[in-house]
């Protein structure tokens, strides 16, 4: 049976199909999480293990963030990263200043699932378009610098700054341990690097189902048609910041297209971030849904605006 080329078909699979799994059993089972043999089982611990799970995949991650970078990468990082946290920081300060409910805005959304969704850039569809369309290889490279999106630090500190949340300094230093301690592990060995950075493919499946297991489905409609807006906003306005910013800095824009997109692991943020402040933790699952819809529709949009866009730029460019 070929269970992972299916799964593969599937945009944003891997964690797609095993969180709407997680989502079945707690939907259609959900006495199960109530039995004390379930809780203290190992079948229990890996569906309800969301905190513990997302620990290891940001250790994994941060492997993969090197500490050195050329002045075009650092140049072409910065200015994209910058880009993507300040519009997020943006948008949170007019959702502050304009919705009395932060919890429920429209459609269902919630400042959680926006601010999770749009500060965090999916950096395997980033590195593919731009090793296919990119004119400098270092275009790829410049992703090292933007993966410091990466997990629910960028969120919890946009969500308190703009005055969404109350954090304690802790909760900062503990949200972004995990995700150091990779990094430094991965920049002092290189072969410490190959060996955790392997682990991230296979935790995505795993802290996903556990992340399903909290989410009961009678609320997924809603949810996925909000997602899907939200999916569209991502896109639009992320699309037309980072465009503009790679133009300034040098670039053709494709870059900025290119990043205009939502990770799959910006999923796991709401759960994160709600284990941290209690105020978030009634909406945290309509949030996970919202944001899993936005990656899927990030995914199909993100790709076939910046190939529309490359193939435009260089017809322009043959014509000049």
């Amino acid at each position: 049976m070929k269970i992972k080329a299916a799964i593969d078909k599937v945009p944003g699979g891997m964690m797609l199909i095993p969180l709407l799994i997680g989502a079945l059993i707690r939907t259609f089972f959900p006495q199960v999480f109530d039995m004390p043999e379930f809780k203290s089982s190992f079948t229990g611990g890996l569906l309800t293990g969301t905190s513990a799970l997302l620990a290891a995949f940001y250790i994994c991650l941060g492997s993969t963030i090197r500490f050195q970078a050329t002045g075009y990468i650092l140049k072409k990082g910065v200015s994209l990263w910058a880009g993507k946290i300040g519009t997020t920081f943006l948008i949170a300060l007019l959702i502050k200043a304009i919705f009395p409910d932060q919890n429920n805005l429209f459609l269902g959304l919630s400042a959680l699932a926006i601010i999770a969704a749009f500060s965090d850039t999916n950096g395997g569809l980033y590195m593919a378009l731009m090793g296919q369309l990119g004119k400098k290889k270092e275009d790829v490279a410049a992703y090292s610098i933007m993966s410091l999106e990466s997990g629910p630090f960028f969120t919890m500190l946009i969500l308190g700054v703009a005055g969404l949340a109350s954090f304690p300094i802790m909760a900062f230093v503990f949200a972004i341990l995990p995700l150091v301690l990779g990094m430094i592990l991965g920049n002092l060995d290189e072969k410490m690097r190959e060996f955790l950075s392997k682990g991230q493919d296979v935790i995505i499946p795993l802290f996903s189902l556990a992340i399903g297991a909290g989410i009961n489905l009678t609320n997924v409609v809603k949810a996925g048609f909000s997602g899907v807006i939200l999916g569209i906003g991502v896109v639009v306005i992320t699309g037309i910041v980072l465009f503009l910013i790679d133009r300034l800095t040098g670039g053709d824009g494709v870059a900025g297209i290119a990043a205009s997109s939502t990770a799959g692991n910006a999923s796991a943020v709401p759960m994160a971030v709600a284990a941290v402040y209690s105020g978030y933790s009634s909406i945290a699952a309509d949030a996970t849904l919202q944001v899993t819809a936005c990656v899927i529709v990030t995914a199909i949009l993100t790709p076939l605006l910046t190939t529309w866009f490359a193939r435009r730029a260089q017809r322009r460019s043959s014509q000049a």
